[in-house]
């Protein structure tokens, strides 16, 4: 693809994670990343709080934030975004659950609460056994990587006013209760639903012989599905989702995002960056705007691998960073929050953001980095001022008063 044909469409890359802590330094500063430096020099740079200056960002909240939709209004909990992700069809008025396979004994306490990570193919096998009808109610489960899967329930007179069944921890699968009047018909399809899955996925054929058997789904992070605008609708713009993980392919689908499922798009450190580099740019072509998400920085955050984050990093500006900066599209470079090693978890600290355009300004920056984005021309913005500096990159922008 040549500048002509991006002319005028942006793409955002997301790194997951990307902010970090200098120990003594940050893994953006260890990393070797001239291509990322070079569009940092030739464009324009500032630091983002993705929700707000201290506020910890959930992935699905800072993502809905990025594309221009307030959480407040319309997050609809953690649960329809991953259903959404694994390709589940959902309904208004569906409740959706995270959910995941686990091993537990007869009395229902917990061994572990991945089922020994089980394989994907494992987890298909069994999801066949675990889709059933309880009183007038469907329950529609979906598995996806590993232990991960997706619960939906689809009848009259639900809520996702209930309590999970999973406790985060150690201890027996919890009894769901209603948190509010209205709810207790959901809590008690709930409690039914651990019952049965557990009679069903003892006696499944897929569970023999196994050390950890995947004899329980624990659920959490309930919410209702409503549907919402979509982008073309709020803002009059086409706009396409390269993803590896469920979760960003459902945000993405949530807002009207057509998403393109590329082939190696693992969402781990494995992940196959130059295709999803050149889906991204061929996406272009009939797309205004191309959401393009990498997660294994935010992994490596998680488990406290410094290195193992600059290395992903370097990953990238070399597979990936140079791919998208012949597209001759516009670049917006930033994370959904940050995920120092120190920590091993999100925190408030804000975001290094780079915009790279041919025609746009620059500033005196040549470092993409925590502490040189500090000087940068973009100052100190927050995620709900992404969305517009895209549609005014791409020439989308609706003229505010007369």
């Amino acid at each position: 693809m040549n500048s002509m044909d991006s002319y005028k469409k942006a793409v955002l890359l997301v790194i997951d994670g990307l902010g970090d802590l200098p120990t003594p330094k940050t893994p953006l500063q260890i990393a070797k990343k001239p291509n990322l430096d070079k569009l940092a020099k030739n464009g324009i740079t500032g630091l983002m709080s993705t929700i707000a200056m201290g506020i910890v960002p959930g992935s699905d909240t800072s993502h809905l934030q990025l594309f221009g939709y307030e959480p407040m209004q319309f997050y609809p909990g953690r649960g329809p975004l991953e259903a959404l992700g694994i390709g589940i069809e959902l309904e208004q008025g569906d409740i959706a659950f995270r959910a995941n396979f686990a091993t537990v004994t007869d009395d229902l306490s917990i061994i572990d609460r991945r089922a020994g990570r089980i394989e994907t193919a494992i987890g298909k096998e069994l999801e066949k056994s675990v889709n059933m009808k309880i009183e007038d109610v469907e329950a529609i489960f979906k598995s996806s990587v590993e232990h991960r899967g997706a619960l939906v329930l689809r009848g009259p007179g639900l809520s996702a006013s209930v309590t999970p069944t999973d406790p985060h921890g150690p201890g027996k699968v919890l009894e769901s209760a209603p948190l509010e009047p209205g709810a207790e018909k959901t809590a008690r399809i709930l409690n039914k639903f651990s019952k049965e899955v557990y009679a069903r996925l003892k006696k499944a054929e897929a569970n023999k012989g196994r050390k950890l058997p995947a004899n329980m789904i624990l659920l959490r992070g309930p919410g209702p599905f409503r549907y919402v605008p979509s982008m073309f609708e709020m803002f009059g713009i086409s706009s396409a989702c390269v993803a590896g993980g469920a979760l960003y392919k459902g945000v993405a689908r949530y807002v009207g995002m057509d998403v393109i499922n590329v082939e190696g798009a693992t969402g781990t450190k494995d992940t196959n960056l130059k295709a999803k580099a050149n889906a991204a740019v061929n996406a272009l072509k009939d797309h205004d705007f191309v959401f393009l998400h990498v997660k294994a920085c935010d992994s490596f955050g998680h488990d406290g691998d410094c290195k193992g984050k600059a290395k992903m990093i370097e990953r990238i500006d070399k597979e990936l960073i140079s791919i998208l900066a012949k597209s001759g599209a516009y670049l917006v470079i930033t994370g959904d929050h940050s995920t120092p090693c120190s920590r091993k978890g999100h925190s408030g600290h804000e975001i290094p953001i780079l915009v790279y355009g041919k025609d746009e300004r620059t500033d005196d920056v040549k470092n993409f980095d925590e502490i040189s984005c500090m000087k940068g021309g973009l100052g100190h913005i927050t995620g709900r001022d992404v969305l517009p500096i895209i549609l005014n990159l791409i020439e989308k922008s609706m003229m505010y008063g007369t």
